[in-house]
């Protein structure tokens, strides 16, 4: 086939084609150059022509081009050409699709990228010769022999990103020329890695190098990597800063607990008279280690509270108010753990068949398997430190006795008649949600039952009884029913519709046992429209943000730099004008995006009314989670014979 004018005959796909040899060949060095010349075998049809088994129509579209050096992109999926393309190195058409695609995806996000932190310039690694065994229980006072000065404050543009454009891992003395701090760079690629994807030699990093929990508290995140964790604060003229960094630990760190603004009950043995601004606990299996952070003053000042043995493997860690509060849900042997800031104490009491649990001021309820309600009062835990009693109380027992697995409490409003009414939601195990509630004024006889549910048909995972919605979601791939609650001066007055609001399910195709850093929530304060966190598949760079209280779709993330989200949480942080309620996303790449749901959300709950109208926007979007096109392209790179079954009504403690 070497003359100029010869008529190529194609079949492509099972449909016909044919041009010319001049036209196939115009552009050196491609698959039709090489095909032509006899370097690729070919396969003929029935009828002589060259079988070519691609998509005959996305060929017509490359074939109009290398006939008119020009093509219609309407109706078009970019990515998808640009494939074909590099597939029959079409290059010029290939250049042209990339700069189009690329129009579109930026390293630095969309507008509702907040922020970029970057990941540490090396792994930190436990000193395997000095591994301890840490089974006591020993509290260490604040003294100048465990009072550490941690890295300095820094804010600078030079990060790990600078030598990880060059596609490697950077060796030890590289690292040490660098300093720790806070980068504007956003991607990891470089020139030749213009989509933002990681190269492949980053695939070969340690686990340990990815983020494993993020958490916030007001301005303050903090980001825990395998065996350390570092702390970022938020402020208007610096944005966010490197402020500590936690001590190498021996184990692989599972939960973190942070507490920001706690006052100088901390460290009231310490010399440093400003007090603390930052309590942070870390737990590795039943051990937990408790520091506290003085940001006041430079350099800052580290202390080691207290390192505690609850027993069993810590499955939640929190604060409650300035108190540490470490829970297990291991069946008989489930145990509550609480060191209190004014006395300094660690504590430990068996709550048997521990099964989720939830806060309420200075209040934290407890539900079991056994269908009771206890409660704990942390202010007055210290009035009983002699007899080593926690004030662990029942507070209700379901009338089935029916093993309760998610519990939300609503605390109204105090008026100067009287307290807070206590309004209690709570889900059990044969799929019931039932609301009960307490008048101030019949403490003493207890919650009474208000209304039940029987909409569910597997175990309920989790509930949320905020100022306008009751949700609940099950075990089936997370089946969500919201109803709306209406009140009178802020209590309940009427109860729920019979009719839910909505029903939808949020899709998560990994197990909350495998990583319970990625709950789909619902997050959100009591009195403001809460939002689901759909993470469909373990290794995604999307997330879907979705409404509570309909399942719409309020926007959707992609990471900036292509890399996989490993866990996520949302948080409220102060800003100059107005709280902003983050994204906040850690990533396999060891860095941790920031997005500003604020705006979304604010424009989603909108009511439709108030949307002018000839606009064609409609708000909120009329998608709730991945569409089908969506998932089918999520779940290209997902393992379906390796995804779970639907989880298990024996599983673990429930956040709330």
């Amino acid at each position: 086939m070497s003359n100029y004018q010869e008529i190529v005959n194609l079949n492509i796909g099972g449909t016909r084609f044919s041009t010319s040899w001049h036209t196939l060949t115009w552009v050196p060095d491609t698959f039709f150059t090489a095909l032509l010349s006899g370097r690729i075998p070919t396969v003929r049809d029935e009828t002589g022509a060259i079988f070519i088994d691609r998509d005959p129509n996305l060929f017509g579209l490359i074939l109009n081009y290398l006939r008119t050096r020009d093509i219609d992109l309407n109706n078009v999926n970019v990515r998808t050409l640009k494939h074909e393309c590099d597939y029959f190195g079409i290059t010029p058409l290939s250049r042209r699709l990339a700069l189009c695609d690329e129009m579109t995806h930026s390293s630095c996000g969309d507008v509702l990228f907040y922020g970029y932190l970057p990941p540490p310039l090396s792994t930190a690694l436990p000193n395997t010769s000095t591994v301890r065994n840490g089974n006591g229980c020993s509290r260490k006072n604040s003294t100048a022999s465990n009072t550490e000065i941690t890295v300095n404050r820094t804010h600078s543009r030079n990060s790990s990103l600078d030598l990880r454009t060059v596609g490697r891992i950077p060796s030890q003395d590289q690292l040490s020329r660098c300093g720790r701090g806070h980068s504007r760079a956003a991607s990891l690629g470089n020139a030749d890695c213009h989509k933002g994807q990681r190269p492949p030699e980053l695939n070969t990093w340690p686990d340990n190098s990815k983020v494993h929990i993020i958490k916030a508290h007001h301005n303050w995140v903090v980001v825990a990597y395998a065996h350390f964790v570092t702390g970022y604060r938020l402020t208007d003229s610096c944005g966010w800063y490197v402020v500590f960094q936690s001590p190498v630990q021996d184990s692989v760190i599972e939960r973190i607990a942070l507490n920001a603004k706690t006052g100088g009950g901390g460290t009231s043995g310490s010399n440093n008279s400003t007090g603390t601004d930052v309590m942070l606990g870390i737990a590795s299996g039943p051990l937990v280690k408790l520091w506290a952070f003085s940001t006041h003053s430079e350099p800052v000042r580290r202390t080691l509270i207290g390192s505690f043995n609850l027993g069993v493997r810590i499955e939640h860690l929190l604060f409650v108010g300035p108190q540490l509060v470490a829970l297990s849900g291991a069946g008989s042997r489930s145990k509550a753990g609480v060191w209190h800031t004014s006395t300094q104490h660690w504590q430990t009491q068996d709550v048997a068949h521990l099964t989720t649990y939830d806060t309420a001021g200075s209040f934290l309820l407890l539900g079991t398997a056994t269908g009771a309600i206890n409660y704990i009062d942390m202010q007055k835990f210290p009035l009983r430190m002699k007899d080593n009693d926690l004030l662990v109380t029942q507070l209700y027992k379901d009338p089935n006795l029916e093993p309760i697995t998610a519990i939300s409490v609503y605390l109204t409003p105090k008026t100067n008649l009287c307290g807070n009414w206590i309004e209690i939601a709570y889900g059990t195990r044969y799929g019931s949600v039932r609301v009960i509630v307490q008048h101030p004024e019949t403490v003493g006889h207890g919650p009474q039952l208000f209304q039940t549910f029987t909409v569910h048909q597997s175990p309920i995972t989790k509930v949320s009884l905020s100022e306008n919605y009751l949700i609940s979601v099950c075990s089936e791939y997370n089946h969500v029913r919201s109803w709306r609650v209406t009140r009178f001066r802020g209590m309940i007055s009427t109860q729920p519709g019979t009719t839910p609001n909505a029903a939808f399910k949020v899709l998560a195709l990994e197990p909350p046992t495998a990583h319970p850093h990625n709950d789909c929530g619902p997050y959100g304060e009591q009195d403001v429209e809460q939002i689901f966190i759909q993470k469909v598949i373990p290794d995604t760079d999307t997330l879907y943000v979705r409404l509570a209280s309909n399942g719409k779709r309020v926007c959707t993330i992609r990471s900036v730099d292509g890399s996989a989200v490993s866990c996520f949480t949302v948080a409220e942080c102060e800003g100059a004008l107005r709280p902003r309620r983050l994204l906040l996303c850690g990533h396999r790449s060891g860095a941790a995006q920031m997005w500003d749901l604020t705006a979304p959300i604010d424009r989603a709950v909108k009511p439709a009314s108030s949307v002018p109208t000839g606009e064609g926007d409609e708000s909120p979007s009329t998608e709730g989670g991945p569409t089908p096109d969506e998932l089918v392209r999520l779940l290209s790179g997902c393992d379906l014979d390796a995804t779970p079954v639907p989880q298990s009504p024996n599983r673990p403690i429930q956040a709330p």
